[in-house]
Parts: C-alpha cells; structure tokens; sequence
C-alpha cells in the first residue's frame, strides 16, 4: 500500500495574535536510493508514493533506459527508501558516478548529470498534435482540481499527462523534476506513447524541464507558471510549443505558436 504522503504534526497556529495548539498536516520528504544493476547510483529526495515510475523516469530522463524493453527487473524496498533496477543490457555508470552526490528534491538543479549541451543532441520534435487553447486550460484546471496533495499541504509540485481531450494521469511530488519524471517512467512502464500526448506541469519552465521533454517527443509542454529565456530559446529551436501563465482564461504562447487555436479564448 501506498504512503499518502501525509504526516501530522503539532504546531502553534497563531490567529489575530492568539496562539493554539493544533495539528496540521505536513507534506512527506524522503530520500530514495536507485541502485541500478547492483550499483548505488544517485539517491533522490521526493515524495513517498510511484517511486517505481519515479526511478525509471529518472532513468530514462538520464538517457541510461529507452523503453520497457530495457527493463529487466525493478523492486522496491520501502522500509529502507531503496528502488533496484536491472537493465536488459550493460550500463556503463563509471562516468555517471564520478561525483556521485544526492540529488535535491528538484526545484532547483533538479538532475544530477543535466547539460545544456543535451538541448543540441535533442532532435526536433514533429507532430500533427493541434488543439484549443480553451481545452488546454481545462486540462490544466482538471490537474489542479486532482492535486489532493496539494490541496491539503500547499507542499507539492503536480504534473499530468493528457491527449487533445482528457487527462489520463496525474503526479505529485515535492520536485517538479520528480513529478515529471513520475509521468515519463509511468509513460515506459505502461508503454505509452509520449510524441503525441501533452505535458503539464504546475512548476517553473526551466531549460531542464524542456530539455527533459525535448528527449520524450512531448510536442506541447505547458504550466501555470513562467519559462526562462533558455527554456524559450530551446522550445523554440526543437519544435516545442510551450505555453505558461496558463491561468483562468489566459495563457502565454512563448514558441511555436501553430498548434494551439486560441480563437475560442
């Protein structure tokens, strides 16, 4: 059974300058450790639920697994935060882990081996995926309306994965980093196709964000939040439309404008 992700804690609310005594809920943090091919490889601080798909979209994100194919075996031990990957094929992790350190919990460098030269060995993502901006707010809020972790905490970053009509999953996380890539290893797992589906994220568009999309074929990526000018420059040159200040009836188109119909707004 899955962690709720959920603890209570005793606090001092103050109201109007009057202390008490009360209970709050308080988002879960906790570090989890990838071992991959019987070799510790990076430990993650995150959120205590889909740490399967979390270590696999990490995975994949990192270039070192493409699809399930790759997959030979995954187990979880939750007692001690450990997640056990073995590939189909060799890995060589001697690069990967000189200067192996723990990663933050994503807001701000959120992998731990992220270049900006990845964006130049991205290719160019082409799609015939085109929709409404007035469907691509609704899926944004129907996000928003599912992030029960949030809504009880204000602690977690939401990411979902939709089509050009609904959602089909959603994922929170402390990390807006792990939130996405709770959706790519879901996406590998499942074997779903991702070069024609949306990414929605709650976060900040950070050049690794795009990048990490870039690698998926996500040809629409979009948030409630603000880009950067690299995520702009790189969306924008790799054929990503990305989209940000999605809010009420309003969004911002920063790159490749062409597959959204922003009429009925």
């Amino acid at each position: 059974m899955e962690d709720t992700g959920l603890r209570d804690v005793d606090i001092i609310r103050v109201k109007s300058g009057y202390p008490a005594e009360e209970k709050d809920q308080v988002v879960v943090e906790m570090p989890l450790t990838i071992f991959l091919n019987g070799r510790e490889f990076v430990t993650l601080l995150c959120s205590p639920f889909s740490l399967d798909c979390l270590a696999v979209g990490f995975l994949r994100s990192e270039g070192l697994l493409f699809d399930s194919g790759d997959l030979e075996e995954i187990s979880l031990d939750r007692e001690k935060g450990f997640v056990y990957v073995r590939t189909a094929g060799s890995v060589d992790l001697e690069e990967k882990l000189y200067g192996k350190r723990t990663v933050t919990s994503g807001c701000g460098k959120g992998t731990v081996f992220f270049n900006v030269l990845d964006s130049l060995q991205s290719k160019p993502v082409v799609s015939s995926l085109r929709l409404s901006g007035e469907v691509l707010l609704k899926l944004l809020k129907e996000m928003q309306n599912n992030s029960a972790l949030f809504k009880a905490t204000g602690g977690v970053h939401s990411a979902a994965l939709a089509d050009r009509e609904q959602l089909l999953f959603c994922s929170e996380d402390i990390g807006r980093h792990n939130a996405v890539d709770k959706i790519v290893g879901r996406c590998i797992l499942d074997n779903i196709s991702m070069d024609d589906k949306i990414l929605l994220t709650s976060g900040r568009l950070s050049s690794e964000i795009v990048i990490k999309g870039a690698k998926m074929g996500f040809p629409i990526i979009v948030s409630r939040s603000a880009p950067t000018t690299l995520s702009v420059e790189i969306a924008a040159k790799l054929g990503i439309t990305l989209v940000g200040f999605a809010r009420g009836k309003r969004l911002n188109i920063y790159a490749n404008p062409n597959r959204i119909n922003s009429d009925s707004l």
